[in-house]
């Protein structure tokens, strides 16, 4: 798989299908294979470019002080080296957060932006009232193995009905999480990048055709966050899937395909034109 070099990291992205680009923000400590149910249904009308954040996946995951700021630069740096002026941005969770960021700080290089299952940080986030937030804790990549702590999460992303009903896509998970666990440095420095972002003064600023999604069953970052969000944003458009968590992308692949892709080609370069 291709990687090159962005900045001060050695970046591994894909690119799949053919049509107006479209970029994949992960969120923390996941890589490229966590779109694996979601991403062919992009691929069908979309150049889709799917990477590993900094300090996860096949990326470089260099022991130093992450910012989201730092990790927006290295979407810019990937574009540039893969000759890509703008871009349609679709970011979940820490890649949400990154992706406002990228907004922030690169404009012009976004086609379409859309934010989903994240927050704003700082003090205005809505914190989980479940007891989600003790899943991310990053000791529990030293005291669990991979398929423990991914099989733990699963209630966190899914549905107990869909876990239920589709053990083929439960063991897929399991094994592509066994497969590119998460790396302990890297998870803790994307970790307190998280714990340090904060847009909501900032978000005003974004003047993009924005879409901001997300499941109302979320247990990691409540809904609430992402009504915030749309709130903040001048015309943004919100589409709250009921019964969804965390993982809405996978779980309600079909809605959540139609609902972006839907928004996508409203906004496209040839509707602007």
């Amino acid at each position: 798989m291709p990687v090159v070099k962005v900045g001060d990291i050695n970046m591994h992205y894909e690119i799949h299908g053919e049509g107006e680009p479209l970029v994949l923000i992960m969120g923390l400590g996941g890589d490229t294979t966590k779109w694996f149910r979601i991403l062919p249904a992009f691929s069908k009308e979309y150049r889709v470019i799917a990477f590993d954040n900094r300090g996860a996946g096949k990326t470089d995951k260099p022991a130093i002080i992450y910012t989201m700021e730092m990790m927006a630069d290295d979407i810019a740096g990937l574009l540039d080296a893969i000759n890509i002026d703008s871009a349609h941005i679709f970011g979940i969770s820490l890649g949400g957060m990154i992706a406002q960021n990228f907004a922030l700080r690169y404009p012009d290089r976004i086609i379409s932006l859309v934010l989903g299952c994240t927050r704003c940080g700082g003090t205005h986030s809505i914190m989980n009232a479940t007891g989600g937030g003790s899943v991310l804790d990053p000791s529990r990549l030293e005291t669990m193995s991979a398929e423990q702590r991914a099989r733990e999460m699963l209630p966190f992303l899914w549905s107990q009905e869909f876990i239920d009903g589709n053990p083929g896509l439960v063991e897929e998970q399991i094994a592509l999480s066994i497969e590119n666990p998460p790396d302990p440095v890297g998870y803790t420095m994307q970790l307190e990048a998280a714990n340090t972002h904060d847009t909501y003064d900032r978000l005003p600023d974004i003047k993009l055709p924005t879409l901001v999604i997300a499941g109302d069953a979320d247990r990691l970052i409540p809904a609430e966050n992402s009504r915030l969000i749309a709130g903040r944003i001048s015309g943004a458009e919100l589409v709250i899937l009921k019964g969804m968590g965390h993982g809405f992308y996978t779980e309600a692949r079909d809605q959540t395909a139609k609902a972006i892709m839907g928004f996508m080609k409203r906004n496209s370069r040839s509707a602007k034109s």
